[in-house]
């Protein structure tokens, strides 16, 4: 066990604005990693910060450490409306991965939030919560050792998933299976498919596509990626995401986001041109690309 000096060492780093990014990144994973009450508390004292880039992460690790202690500050940020929409969703999809059904009523309540992509990752919460309750087993083998929004299609058929995958007449939570199952499959092929998706009208959609070729790291959706980069008038939440892949080329593009006149955009690019080093050597299983 970490003496809980280390363990302060460590928060007092995630949670000083003075320090480079990079640096916060690296407390906010080794704390996740690390686990326990003391971690969440520190992870739970940066949602004050100025960076919604940061404060989606500290959702997310939240989310994967799957420990119920986070429960209420998860709840607090997701109602919290001055916090930014993108950090609120992340709040919404960590309570649904840490699948406990209590939050079920408050997930339901901000399925109808007027914040889309808030609405829309609160109904794949609870839809995620009562595939649980039904389905007791494990959601199947995930190479990347991520705590989906959505388990896994047991569809194969890269063709057929990807028809799911972009059709915005299916439900969102079985277009989220497929999308899982694709970037299980992995090659370029199931790639290609997911790029695909990068031109559906959901912003939230866009973004979650984002993390998955984050977490693919597959050199064929770089076009894709860079054009969807360079959208002028992308969401918000979808500018994060795609900036963490590997750095294939992608530095001259976060220089690009980095001069836009969006001040969230331009914030998190500049902020991400910082991280690149950071997040370009991470596995691709131990880190969230944000999303763009």
């Amino acid at each position: 066990m970490v003496p809980e000096k280390d363990v302060e060492a460590i928060g007092r780093m995630l949670v000083d604005a003075s320090q480079p990014l990079k640096a916060r990144f690296r407390a906010l994973f080794t704390l996740r990693n690390l686990g326990g009450r003391a971690a969440i508390d520190w992870i739970s004292r940066g949602f004050g910060d100025e960076s919604a880039l940061l404060k989606h992460e500290l959702a997310y690790c939240l989310g994967q450490m799957q420990d119920e202690c986070a429960i209420p500050v998860l709840i607090q940020v997701l109602k919290d409306t001055s916090q930014e929409p993108m950090v609120r969703h992340e709040a919404g999809e960590a309570l649904g991965a840490i699948g406990n059904p209590d939050v079920l009523d408050v997930l339901k309540h901000y399925s109808e939030d007027p914040v889309v992509e808030v609405a829309e990752t609160c109904q794949l919460a609870v839809k995620r919560l009562e595939w649980l309750q039904k389905n007791k087993e494990a959601p199947g083998t995930n190479p990347y050792l991520s705590v989906d929004p959505a388990p896994p299609a047991e569809e194969e058929d890269i063709a057929k998933l990807r028809n799911t995958l972009l059709d915005e007449s299916c439900p969102l939570f079985d277009r989220y299976r497929a999308m899982f199952a694709l970037r299980n499959i992995g090659g370029e092929a199931a790639v290609l498919a997911l790029a695909d998706g990068l031109k559906c009208s959901s912003a939230l959609f866009r973004h979650e596509i984002g993390y998955v070729l984050g977490q693919m790291q597959h050199e064929a959706c770089v076009p894709q990626l860079t054009a969807a980069l360079e959208r002028v008038e992308e969401n918000p939440m979808c500018i994060n995401l795609l900036i963490l892949l590997q750095p294939f080329s992608w530095e001259q593009p976060l220089r690009s986001v980095s001069s836009s006149g969006v001040p969230l955009i331009a914030g998190e690019g500049g902020a991400s041109l910082q991280c690149l080093s950071f997040f370009g050597g991470w596995h691709a299983g131990g880190w969230h690309a944000g999303a763009l």
